[in-house]
């Protein structure tokens, strides 16, 4: 092993970072010319929201990227914010912060290893190949030591792997598990063959809800790379607006980043449209991995029976199956997609907490939840759409 020292640096912006350098450690595996496992922590998405204004100023998402240098040789960076509170994170804190500032603490500012506003997993903590074990763990001491020597609260990795968060937990960190629900393409020669594994009668509520779905008297379009423009971004920010507001009070995203995301991430995106007259009435915002379709935000400028299943759920299942992925991902909650096929998965993070009582007060409770999460994964795929041999294969 290279004895020689591993320099941790934190960074307020991505700008003296260069992108070969961060995606090397971010996506190695685009080396081979393919895409990423994912494009979110790549230094054109992170940037993307930066330069946006998305993150930054006023956001409570201040970047705080860490870097690991060897020799003058990036070997490992990870996507670090100081958070003002703990909106946009979907693996939530808010009891803990709650219980912490009752008892007299402060909860803010914590440090948060993550991809805003983005409730997909993938590494958080990004190494060349060959650096995985030292450059995890000059990562997590480096952030630990900074949140430490700032007398913060706390600092959480969300979303990371299942991987990674059991090489923290070996590391010292909290491991937390709770659960989202994910489709997996089981070799589908097409969507047909993906509703010959459901129930009678759940096969026929989806075939009913596509039928409804398609009434509008329009068509839909499946958008990407080349095929989006500009004018594509007017209409799905009027959409991703309505719905930003009714669930969150105002959208994280500005429309700054959508105008960037058509220079530089148009080929990681799938825009699924329902057009009326040409004119576009609803969208669905995919980003595509190399091997998942990470479902992202929908909207509409009016309603049309089960448009929201058909954009979201079911056009992203016919795309996966016809390019091979190997899994949808349909962000953050809903019950409602287990009916459609998505089942809960487990979902991981990982947490280091300050104060000691605190510490293990967390800690007892992390392994009570991830008891209930183990139970309610298995008694929820039990209620999925799926024919009980399928059901019985799958656990």
């Amino acid at each position: 092993m290279d004895g020689s020292a591993i320099e941790i640096t934190a960074h307020a912006s991505l700008s003296g970072i260069d992108p070969s350098d961060w995606d090397a450690c971010a996506a190695p595996e685009c080396a081979d010319g393919g895409p990423p496992q994912d494009p979110f922590t790549t230094h054109r998405f992170l940037k993307a929201l930066e330069d946006s204004g998305s993150v930054g100023r006023g956001t409570g998402w201040q970047p705080r990227y860490l870097t690991a240098h060897r020799d003058g040789t990036l070997i490992a960076c990870a996507p670090l914010y100081a958070k003002g509170h703990s909106q946009g994170e979907y693996i939530f804190d808010h009891n803990w912060a709650h219980a912490y500032e009752n008892a007299g603490g402060r909860y803010y500012p914590k440090l948060q290893i993550a991809v805003p506003f983005t409730p997909a997993t993938g590494r958080r903590f990004l190494t060349r190949p060959g650096q995985e074990v030292e450059g995890m763990a000059a990562l997590v001491q480096g952030s630990v030591q900074i949140a430490a020597d700032n007398e913060l609260s706390s600092l959480h990795a969300t979303f990371c792997t299942e991987a990674e968060a059991m090489a923290g937990e070996e590391m010292g960190l909290l491991r937390r598990t709770t659960q989202q629900y994910h489709w997996e393409n089981r070799g589908y020669a097409d969507f047909d063959a993906f509703l010959a594994d459901l129930s009678s009668r759940k096969r026929k509520t989806i075939r009913k809800e596509r039928e409804r779905a398609r009434a509008f008297g329009g068509e839909i379009v499946n958008l990407t790379g080349d095929a989006l423009e500009p004018s594509h971004w007017e209409y799905f920010w009027r959409f991703y607006q309505d719905t930003g507001s009714r669930k969150w009070g105002m959208p994280y995203l500005t429309r700054a980043f959508f105008e960037i995301a058509q220079e530089t991430l148009r080929h990681d995106i799938l825009l699924c449209l329902a057009l009326d007259g040409g004119t576009p009435i609803a969208g669905a915002l995919n980003f595509i991995g190399r091997r998942r379709l990470y479902g992202r935000y929908w909207g509409c400028s009016r309603h049309v029976d089960c448009l929201h299943f058909e954009l979201c759920y079911y056009q992203a299942i016919d795309w996966a199956i016809a390019r091979g992925l190997e899994t949808v991902e349909a962000g953050a909650q809903g019950e409602h997609k287990l009916a459609r096929g998505y089942l809960p998965t487990p979902i991981h993070s990982l947490h280091w907490i300050g104060d000691p009582g605190f510490r293990d007060a967390v800690a007892r409770y992390l392994v009570a939840e991830r008891r209930s999460v183990d139970e309610e994964i298995e008694v929820l795929t039990g209620y999925g759409p799926f024919r009980k041999a399928q059901v019985e294969e799958q656990q």
